[in-house]
Parts: C-alpha cells; sequence; structure tokens
C-alpha cells in the first residue's frame, strides 16, 4: 500500500498527459478547405518582444500567409501580427517577414518537396508550446473546386451519421 501512495504523489506535482502545454493563437482554417495536406512540419518562430506579448493575447492572422525557402532559411510571409497596444515607439511592424527555425536536414526536404510542381508551404496554426512559439508547416497542394465540393459532400455524411447514431 505504502508504494500506491509513493506513486501517487510522485505524479501529483506534474500535469496530466492529456494536457500537453500547447496554447493555440491562430488557426489557419481556409488552409484545410483549400490545400490537400501532405506532409507536416514544427518549425520554431524568431519573434520580437511585442510580437510575443501580441501573440499571447491571442492576436495573429494565417489567412494569407505562406512560407518560401530562400538561400537554404524558411521565411513565413504575410503573417499578420497586429502591433502590441501598450508598446511605445519600439513596436514591431505587422507584416513582415518572419525566420522560421528549422533543422538544416529538414529545410533541405521541404525545399526538394516544395520544388515540385503544385506544392506550396502553408502555414496551418501558430502556438505556443512550453512557451516558446512554434508554427505547424504543410506542405500542400491546392484544391480543385469539384475536390472541395467533394470534401464537403463527404463532411456532411459522415455529419448525418454521427447525428443518426448519437439518437439511438
Amino acid at each position: 500500500m505504502a508504494k500506491k501512495d509513493a506513486a501517487k504523489s510522485s505524479s501529483r506535482g506534474k500535469a496530466p498527459a492529456a494536457d500537453s502545454g500547447i496554447k493555440i493563437v491562430a488557426r489557419n482554417r481556409k488552409a484545410r478547405h483549400e490545400y490537400e495536406l501532405l506532409e507536416k512540419v514544427e518549425a520554431g518562430l524568431v519573434l520580437t518582444g511585442t510580437e510575443v506579448k501580441s501573440l499571447r493575447n491571442g492576436k495573429a492572422n494565417l489567412e494569407d500567409s505562406y512560407a518560401e525557402i530562400d538561400q537554404g532559411e524558411v521565411w513565413l510571409l504575410g503573417c499578420d501580427i497586429p502591433e502590441y497596444l501598450q508598446a511605445n515607439r519600439m513596436n514591431h511592424v505587422p507584416k513582415r517577414r518572419r525566420k522560421l527555425l528549422l533543422h538544416r536536414r529538414e529545410i533541405a526536404k521541404l525545399d526538394s518537396k516544395s520544388g515540385e510542381k503544385g506544392l506550396t508551404l502553408v502555414p496551418l496554426s501558430i502556438y505556443f508550446k512550453k512557451g516558446i512559439a512554434k508554427v505547424e508547416l504543410s506542405v500542400a497542394r491546392g484544391r480543385k473546386t469539384y475536390d472541395k465540393r467533394e470534401s464537403i459532400k463527404k463532411q456532411d455524411a459522415k455529419r448525418d451519421i454521427d447525428r443518426a447514431s448519437r439518437r439511438r
């Protein structure tokens, strides 16, 4: 019995396994509809102090953003992080290019994939993981209109099946 009490007390100080310490700031919901997502990668994000504070307030927009590889570095373009209201004259530019942090082999892999015709790098979400800002990138292929309609039909059918099964 003493062993059980010791096991319980040691796990009390830690966070539960379900709570992974991730706080999502912004999602690119449109990307899941507009693109077929092939491969996902987590990248660090180089930010200034006021950008971090603005993100911690939950302010960011990924709607028209994308990533590109330039001279062996990955850059996030078009991401809008609004100015921090309580900052002074040293505030940041809302739509500046932001460097993404990846290992060299990951950059080479993404470069070869995104170099193929029709593939692009799309950011899916910005979040804090253990207090550090991260971006989830995906290699994606644009969908045609008929593909979008087909996926909507599948979602509707799945939703109807789920509703019917809940009623029983």
